[in-house]
């Protein structure tokens, strides 16, 4: 896992269910700078800090060896904005639901999504072009082909 970068999808996770870097810290009895860290891609976090970390944010850890995923880099603004709406996490939770999944984790994916989808626009995309985007998926969950 070392090239793998956690920080993006700690913080997609923590965005998704509108957290600060302070309350997970509590829950996790973990420092703020350890957790602001880790986020900004410094440190070596254990596999008990992350376990910590995991439980504080309402998800389980899962280690895998196997294919390595596509990584993302830091979220823009727009997929910032939306990640911190009700509407947002009314969408997620909607869609979790669906699929019998987990809302948080549906959350983080659709940020890693929305990011992915930047670096493939070449450019960012506005919130409103976002919600486009999310009521599609909201669409094709209700009436798959």
């Amino acid at each position: 896992m070392p090239n793998e970068p956690i920080g993006p999808r700690l913080r997609a996770l923590r965005q998704a269910s509108g957290r600060t870097v302070a309350s997970v810290a509590a829950d996790a009895g973990l420092s703020v700078p350890y957790i602001a860290n880790l986020e900004n891609g410094r440190g070596n976090p254990t596999t008990n800090a992350l376990a910590r970390l995991a439980a504080a944010l309402g998800t389980e850890l899962s280690i895998e060896f196997g294919s390595v995923a596509p990584t993302t880099g830091p979220a823009p603004q727009s997929v910032v904005k939306l990640s911190r709406s009700r509407r947002f996490r009314a969408t997620a939770a909607a869609l979790a639901e669906r699929s019998g999944q987990d809302p948080q984790d549906v959350a983080a994916r659709l940020i890693s999504a929305c990011v992915l989808l930047t670096g493939a626009l070449g450019h960012e995309a506005s919130e409103h072009d976002w919600w486009r985007v999310l009521d599609a998926l909201v669409l094709m969950a209700e009436h798959p082909a």
